[in-house]
Formats: structure tokens, sequence, C-alpha cells
């Protein structure tokens, strides 16, 4: 590391401490008492643990600490942030029949809710609101699979998280509305941004959720998320992620995913139009029979910058594994994907393929992949695989001929390279509403999310 990055990287982990130092009691006096018992240790963990340098393998791909050292504001006291969202905000993005809810930030917005009723024996909700409420059912689970000692996004999360979203589905409870929780960042200053989300699927529990994360105005902002999602026996889980916001937005957000027998999880994350994003996925099969499928698709352009990262952990036997993630790059964007599949000794008759595609649209722009698989069992059946390309010449040339000129030839292309990865959505309307937002995004269109009135 040179000398520069080092005090760069020294500058901004001072920052954060110096915040907590500085504003802990204001912090813990707007949450919930299940939320404060673990900043402190999530403290101790982020002044142990830094932040990652190039050398830490999972970030080798994203020089995290640049990020971090502008000075954003935080709205540690809670003010109340002026929109209505149901108001200014009309997202036609999937143009689906759903349950809509907003978070304002972190910030769950409660003053108007969804006329349609979810069935008994499902909460969506603020997290420091049931945190309050409920305080024992939120112990139960709230960082017991986001691990602040190994990751210091993790740590910083937990330390400054006051709100965020809790999702509940309980015992056999079957969801057939899809849930569509849209993430606003509004702010008449740059912003950080800590949310948290917990989602807990109780046995035979199933359920559809489509997160979209907006930017609403045009400043910087800086998010850290971090998701924890426990999917007991029996349970299905399909959570989709669509980003769709602009140049000045960071993101990092890590996703954990604890697998219970026979359980299915289906995540696609779906990035086009972004800032910097670093995307991190850690999901455990705790239970035999279980399956899970792994998808996402980007599409970058200018200096865009995308990181995939992600951890299948094949505790035990018996479950399959899916991955696909294509990027399409173009002008300076800069790609990543790494992902590791790790088969624990005696996780026999498992079964894990993991594929990522890449195209780049120039000579500019960068893709880095890193497919890899530890294998500690011999019974199983796994592969991977990986390519870096350019569009086909020929077939290109091809349709030229044909009268097809050769702007609209290279989206063609690339339009029919991406698909494969939305048409592994389970949600037909999504699916089709998706194909018709891509193909806007490849042909120039797309620059603010469609439907929004805060964007124009």
């Amino acid at each position: 590391m040179n000398n520069n990055s080092s005090v760069t990287r020294k500058a901004a982990e001072q920052q954060y401490i110096d915040i907590y130092n500085e504003t802990r009691e204001a912090i813990c006096q707007h949450s919930a008492e299940p939320m404060n018992v673990l900043r402190d240790g999530a403290f101790d963990d982020f002044k142990r643990l830094g932040f990652p340098t190039r050398k830490v393998e999972r970030y080798k791909y994203t020089d995290v600490a640049q990020y971090f050292e502008p000075n954003y504001g935080l709205n540690l006291s809670r003010l109340e942030i002026p929109v209505d969202p149901y108001k200014a905000f009309r997202c036609d993005v999937p143009n689906l029949s759903t349950s809509l809810y907003f978070l304002v930030n972190d910030a769950f917005f409660d003053k108007a809710l969804p006329k349609v009723q979810l069935p008994e024996g499902v909460t969506i909700d603020s997290l420091s609101k049931v945190a309050k409420e409920n305080p024992g059912f939120i112990e139960n689970f709230y960082g017991k699979i986001a691990n602040t000692g190994e990751d210091a996004i993790t740590a910083l999360n937990t330390m400054l998280a006051q709100d965020g979203l809790l999702i509940h589905v309980k015992k056999n409870v079957v969801v057939d509305r899809t849930v569509q929780v849209i993430n606003i960042l509004r702010s008449d200053v740059d912003m950080m941004v800590n949310r948290r989300v917990l989602i807990v699927m109780e046995e035979g529990a199933e359920a559809k959720f489509l997160f979209c994360d907006h930017a609403a105005d045009d400043r910087h902002f800086l998010t850290t998320q971090v998701i924890e999602a426990f999917v007991a026996d029996n349970a299905s889980l399909d959570l989709y992620c669509l980003e769709e916001t602009h140049a000045k937005n960071v993101r990092f957000s890590n996703l954990y995913i604890d697998q219970q027998a026979n359980s299915r999880v289906n995540h696609n994350i779906i990035t086009l139009h972004n800032g910097v994003t670093r995307n991190r996925t850690d999901l455990v099969f705790n239970g035999e029979g279980a399956k899970c499928s792994l998808c996402g698709c980007v599409i970058a352009d200018k200096e865009q910058h995308v990181d995939n990262n992600t951890l299948i952990d094949h505790k035990v036997g018996h479950c399959t594994s899916h991955e696909l993630y294509k990027y399409v790059l173009d002008d300076k964007a800069t790609g990543a994907f790494a992902g590791r599949v790790l088969v624990r000794h005696g996780a026999q008759k498992t079964t894990s393929d993991e594929v990522n595609q890449n195209l780049c649209g120039t000579k500019t722009a960068r893709m880095y992949t890193q497919p890899m698989l530890e294998i500690y069992a011999d019974d199983v059946k796994c592969s991977h695989g990986s390519t870096v390309g350019q569009l086909n010449d020929q077939a290109l040339f091809y349709m030229e001929q044909r009268g097809i000129s050769r702007k609209e030839a290279k989206l063609l292309l690339e339009f029919a390279f991406i698909n494969e990865v939305i048409d592994k959505m389970q949600m037909e309307p999504l699916r089709d509403r998706l194909h018709h937002l891509v193909e806007k995004r490849f042909r120039g269109e797309l620059s603010k999310c469609e439907g929004c009135k805060l964007c124009k």
C-alpha cells in the first residue's frame, strides 16, 4: 500500500472513530436496546480491523477507504425528512401489483401504508420500533449472522445503524402478493445512510420481495446496508434487488443468508445505474436438501464501478447452489466478480455450478473475475467457469449485411446476452418489465427512474 492510500485510510477510520466517540449517546437515544447492545463490540471490531485494503482477499478489487474519506452528513438525531413518497414517487419500474413500502434513507415510512392488507402473520415495519415493542424476538436474530469481527463494513454499519426494516413471515404463511420496498435516498446535503434489514422466514413460509434503490436528490450519498435473512425449514424466499441511482452514489451492501433444511432462496441483483457499488453475499447451508440460486446482471458505462463478491458455504450435504453473473461494460467502467464456493468435510452429494460471463464494449472497460471452488468432500458435482470477451464481429457483420445499423446490432446482442439472467426470475410481470428497462438502459433512455417525480 502506498503512502497516500495509507494516509487516506487512517484519516477515514479516525473520522468514524471520532463520530462514534462524540455521538454515541445520541445514536443510542434514537434507536432501540437490541441494536444498542451490539454497538460497542462492533466499534471495537472496527477499530481493530480498520477499512480493508486491497490486500484483503475479498476487497482486492475495490479501494474502500477512499469512498469513506469525504465528510458526509449523518442524521443521528433522526430529524424528519420532508417527503411523502406515496405522493412524490410513483415507481413503475416493475409496474407490478405490489404491496408498496418505503424507506426514506434508513427510516421506515409509516405515515401512510399500503391499502391492501397482507395476510395475517406477516409483519413489515420499522426495525427499531419492533425492537422496542418486542426486544426478545429481535435479540434472537439481530447481529447473529452478520459477523462484525470479520468485516469492517458490517462493523461500521452495526455501530452506526439506528433503524431499518423488519420483515417477519410466520410459520406456513404464504404471501402471494409481491412486497416491494423502495429505498429512497433523500437529502439537501451530502449524506451517509446506514440501513439495517432483518428478514425472518419461519418454517414453511413463502414470500417474494423486490427492493429498489433510488436517489431522489442530486447529492453525494454513501450507503452502508446490512441484510440478515433467516430462512427456516421448508421456507422459500425470493429477494430481488434493483439499483437505479446515479453517478454520485456509493453503495456498500452486505447480505447474510442462513438456510435450513429443504429451504429455497432465489436472490437476483440488478445494477442499472450507479456510481460505485459493492455487493457482498454470504450464504450458509445449515440444513440438508436446501437450494439456492444467486444471479446478477450489471450494465455499466462512463466510470461506474460494480463489484459483486459471493461466498456459498456448503456446510452440510445434499444441497444445491447455482450462480450466474453477467456484466456488460462500456466506456471506462470497471466490473469485478469474485465467487467462492466452499464444500466442507462431510458435505457429500453437493451440487454446485458457478458461471460468470462478461462483455467489454470498449478497450478501456475493465473486468476482473475470480470464480473459486474449495472442496473437502469427494462425492460432489461442482463446476465453475468465467469468460471475458467482446461482441462477436461476425454476428455484427451478419446483422449489418441485413440492413441493421451497427449501433442497433450492438444493442441487440448486448440485450440478448443479459436477458439470460432476467429470465431466471420467478415473477413474470417483473421479468417483462425488466426486459423493457434493460433495453431502455442500453439505448441511453434510462437516465432516471421512470415515474419518479422527485427526480425530474
